[in-house]
């Protein structure tokens, strides 16, 4: 077994959920235990690591790599945590391999990335090639639901001369993907007993008006906001709540929006447009809130990425034979980096239609493949 498949084996084995602000309890939940062997894996390495706290229990991990003579600096990011794991139909932590693939949470998403980056890590150090650059491994919590750790980490202030993202894109270089704004929407009323409800105002009754209107509004971005690339910018609501019980009439109705934007697009205005579409409805005669974005995240363009690019296609064409470049119209936290002048790219084993799924998987040797090709990039060979 290599490296690259032996820590993906493990890092599978050690739950790492994302309770994407629901309750939880046990040991499965958060990055904890997971952040823990990673700090073993970078002592017994010997090299510089620190955590960063971020939230409760929730620590980022980053370890350096200082490459003798080296002029630059290469960031490998991956996050640590996974979504949940109900309703799978294996065992979650098995990392059971069979017929090339193995399966387990976050075994596509992203822990083969992760594998793969580790072992590209470990032996850079190992090797200390001639005229690698130094690298920064960086493990970031959170990303599933807040991005809050790739965040921590620009806010300490690193800036790397180029980082490489590991999300499941078939070892597809990805130059470009879509942002994403997620924010709640309220409206209010006035309760009463619900055997009398001409005395109340029904709150889920001024929402069901609303999500008549963001329908349209999602159907009138799919033909107005359209990157050539990226496709058209969309809107979804995934989740409401409202009311107290069945017998009163509802006095509050609150909404989740997930707003994914694309280039040219101003991720911070996404919230006020919708309301200002909303409000011109005529059949919206009631006040509703908007509240504060609790994620906002621009899009990742292809304007600053081209040198990486072309740096990582180069070694994709030794190892693979080809290379393709894309943009997907998911989000990762490669945005976050890039907003922060840091060229960067999405790359990584697995397909994105495997991540999340109820049997979970990645390809055994498009993990040691990615393992390869990360270290001939920061090898420079």
């Amino acid at each position: 077994m290599t490296e690259a498949v032996r820590l993906l084996s493990d890092l599978v084995r050690i739950p790492s959920i994302n309770p994407m602000g629901r309750p939880y309890s046990g040991p499965e939940y958060l990055e904890t235990r997971l952040t823990a062997y990673l700090e073993q894996f970078f002592r017994e390495l010997g090299v510089r690591y620190e955590r960063q706290p971020v939230a409760p229990k929730r620590d980022n991990i980053l370890a350096y790599y200082d490459a003798p003579g080296a002029v630059e600096t290469l960031m490998f990011e991956a996050h640590q945590d996974t979504v949940p794991a109900e309703n799978m139909t294996i065992d979650p932590f098995g990392a059971v391999i069979e017929n090339g693939r193995l399966y387990g949470r976050g075994a596509c998403d992203i822990k083969g990335g992760l594998a793969a980056m580790l072992a590209a890590f470990a032996r850079l150090v190992r090797e200390k090639p001639r005229h690698g650059q130094s690298v920064i491994m960086a493990c970031a919590v959170d990303e599933e639901f807040t991005f809050r750790g790739i965040t921590e980490i620009v806010l300490s202030g690193l800036r790397p001369d180029f980082a490489v993202v590991a999300e499941p894109t078939g070892l597809d270089i990805v130059n470009a993907h879509k942002g994403v704004v997620r924010w709640n929407l309220r409206t209010s009323g006035r309760a009463c007993h619900s055997s009398q409800p001409e005395n109340g105002v029904n709150a889920i009754y001024r929402m069901a008006r609303l999500l008549r209107g963001i329908e349209e509004y999602a159907e009138w971005l799919s033909q107005h906001r359209v990157d050539p690339s990226l496709g058209p910018a969309t809107l979804s609501v995934g989740r409401i709540e409202g009311g107290t019980s069945v017998n009163v009439v509802p006095d509050w109705c609150r909404i989740e929006i997930d707003r994914r934007v694309v280039g040219g697009e101003d991720a911070t205005r996404a919230p006020e447009e919708l309301a200002a579409f909303l409000r011109g409805l005529p059949d919206v005669d009631f006040d509703f809130e908007t509240e504060p974005p609790w994620m906002c995240k621009q899009a990742l363009e292809p304007k600053e990425n081209e040198e990486l690019v072309r740096r990582l296609a180069r070694v994709v064409d030794r190892v693979r034979g080809r290379h393709v470049v894309r943009a997907v119209p998911y989000g990762t936290d490669a945005s976050t980096l890039a907003e922060a002048g840091i060229p960067t790219v999405v790359f990584g084993p697995g397909d994105i239609a495997n991540a999340h799924t109820k049997d979970e998987w990645v390809s055994v040797e498009e993990v040691e493949q990615a393992a390869e090709i990360l270290f001939h990039l920061a090898a420079r060979e």
